[in-house]
């Protein structure tokens, strides 16, 4: 039976009160680090890859690495923001593309420079006359207008161009099937179709891709104990533990984590501290990996079964945000990564 801090080996032990739903707080004593070179880097890799107009996604805040930080960096390199609220790109003060329903006054997109979304005849009446993107009901049922509908709502609008959100092939092929001889601007590509040119159409809109391996995340051990008997709230069972100062106030849950380059793991999370498993060499003080290029997104999101987005998400809410450059650069295939060459971080 694996140890309690093997990788490929599920955690028993429940957090204390269950994995927290609220919104975090951040804790001082977790470091997040934003490698802004990397980001760019990304952005730079996608547009030479595809060589199609490039839209960046910052919605959420730029899945939580800062939207207004990664605009600035990112607005070089791209064609234009995307974003999911008009009070997501008032912040970020460029204009762009907005993915979710509209709200607001018609005013407002105007004076921002934005375009909303539109996938109704009753959004379409009250944008009329400003410019607009009709989104593409290609499978998601969500927002997106029904095929049938599409030339009644196209003639109701200003439209600048036309997408779709799509997860597969098929999707990005019906919006092009759907909307490509209509003279405008087609996009339906994310992350996951960046390996599909016949999805790239006349743009590509990445989240993900923009931000994989730009995030680090760590803490240090507060404590370390030898235990004798039942330990914690949940009463498990470790001879050797440490103590990190995170919990789920901060969305912290248990799961893998690195101390000194081995794998370790958080085994109990109360509201303001978690234990940790450790080795006897490991020493207070010592770095607590929680994320970074090895105990990626993309690891995290597959131990605890939900998107890389999520984990991005909740991460870069842990602790408070820095920014770095001169850090390391991982050239992607978008679904994995390499190490190329690395520098001394700075802050900035």
């Amino acid at each position: 039976m694996a140890r309690p801090g093997s990788y490929n080996q599920p955690f028993t032990h429940a957090s204390q009160g269950g994995p927290a739903k609220a919104v975090p707080t951040r804790t001082q004593h977790v470091q997040v680090s934003v490698n802004l070179d990397q980001v760019r880097a990304s952005a730079e890799a996608i547009r030479r890859h595809t060589q199609v107009d490039l839209i960046g996604v910052v919605k959420a805040d730029a899945y939580g690495l800062g939207a207004g930080r990664i605009a600035d960096v990112l607005a070089p390199v791209v064609s234009e923001f995307a974003y999911f609220t008009v009070s997501e790109a008032r912040e970020v003060g460029r204009p762009g593309l907005v993915l979710g329903p509209p709200e607001g006054e018609p005013a407002e997109y105007r004076e921002l420079g934005l375009r909303p979304t539109v996938g109704n005849a009753v959004d379409a009446e009250r944008f009329r006359g400003l410019p607009v993107a009709i989104e593409f009901d290609a499978g998601m049922q969500r927002f997106g207008c029904p095929a049938e509908e599409l030339d009644e709502l196209a003639a109701r609008c200003d439209v600048v161009d036309y997408y779709a959100h799509a997860a597969t092939l098929e999707s990005a092929l019906r919006l092009k099937a759907a909307c490509g001889h209509r003279g405008k601007r087609c996009h339906a590509a994310a992350t996951s179709l960046l390996e599909r040119p016949e999805a790239w159409l006349d743009a590509v809109r990445p989240g993900l891709a923009l931000y994989r391996r730009a995030l680090r995340v760590t803490t240090r051990l507060h404590t370390i104990r030898q235990t004798r008997g039942p330990v914690g709230y949940t009463g498990f069972h470790c001879p050797l533990v440490g103590v990190i100062l995170a919990g789920y106030a901060n969305l912290l849950e248990p799961g893998p984590v690195l101390i000194n380059g081995r794998p370790q793991r958080i085994i109990e999370v109360g509201m303001n501290t978690a234990f940790v498993t450790v080795d006897p060499p490991d020493r207070v003080g010592d770095e607590v990996v929680l994320l970074d290029d090895k105990l990626n997104e993309d690891v995290l999101a597959a131990h605890h079964r939900v998107r890389p987005h999520e984990i991005l998400c909740r991460y870069a809410a842990i602790g408070p945000r820095q920014y770095i450059t001169g850090g390391p650069i991982f050239t992607s295939n978008w679904h994995g990564t390499s190490r190329a060459t690395v520098a001394a971080p700075r802050e900035t």
